[in-house]
């Protein structure tokens, strides 16, 4: 599909989970995708363990793309402890990964970061107590910086951001309310207050909510690839969104 002169076309999903026995089945997705878009946006569990056989097969199916590919992980790409490995096989492929930066494309602003778990509002785990405890919540604050220093890079008049981990509640009803916590954190929700975007991506909510809202308006959207397959069943599991040039 040929470029539009008055918008510019994503293509976003996330939670792919790719494994060694995926090669071969992702390349036609992947091709209409790109067909369908001028952009595409991955956001995390790009692959199910994290290896860096995973992370070659993930790479060789994104041939098939042939627009801007820009990514982040997931906490299933750090499984292994080489969460570098996936990073570094994509960029070398020419994927943009994104951890607490930003770049531009189309005239687009984009800040990405995977994010963390930690739960939302007044249940919100505070850094009291054990150090295990501290520790997580400061995982989750260094998260929320990682977004916000990304956020305060752009300079463009269009800006969307990027998550695994969701920012709000909102995206997260049909998941058992029991993992809430587990599956975001409104602490990612602030530096959007202070920095505002058109949209919001994120994944990991398998059995989630399509679309929800900040508390200022700004719509999130859940990508989870199963979420958007089974919500959506004649329709390609990917989202497509727009924006005015």
């Amino acid at each position: 599909m040929s470029k539009s002169s008055t918008s510019v076309r994503f293509a976003v999903v996330g939670d792919i989970h790719v494994t060694k026995d995926s090669a071969g089945s992702l390349r036609a997705f992947f091709a209409q995708a790109s067909e369908a878009a001028d952009v595409l946006l991955l956001c995390g569990d790009l692959t199910d363990y994290g290896t860096a056989e995973e992370a070659h097969v993930l790479v060789d199916e994104l041939a098939a793309v042939k627009v801007p590919i820009v990514a982040i992980l997931g906490n299933h790409d750090y499984e292994s402890g080489t969460p570098e490995i996936v990073s570094d096989t994509l960029k070398h492929a020419g994927v943009r990964v994104l951890d607490g930066e930003a770049c531009e494309i189309e005239g687009v602003g984009i800040a990405g970061a995977k994010g963390f778990a930690g739960g939302f509002g007044r249940g919100s785990l505070g850094a009291w107590g054990e150090p295990a405890i501290k520790l997580f919540v400061k995982e989750a604050l260094n998260e929320a910086m990682k977004l916000e220093s990304a956020l305060a890079k752009l300079r463009t008049p269009r800006r969307i951001a990027m998550l695994h981990y969701s920012p709000i509640a909102g995206t997260l009803q049909g998941e058992p309310l029991e993992i809430f916590p587990f599956l975001g954190s409104s602490r990612l929700e602030e530096p959007l207050l202070r920095y505002p975007v058109d949209a919001v991506f994120h994944g990991h909510a398998h059995r989630g909510t399509l679309e929800s809202k900040t508390i200022s308006g700004v719509p999130v959207y859940n990508v989870a690839k199963p979420l958007l397959q089974r919500s959506r069943p004649d329709q390609p599991p990917f989202l497509l969104f727009e924006l005015p040039r």
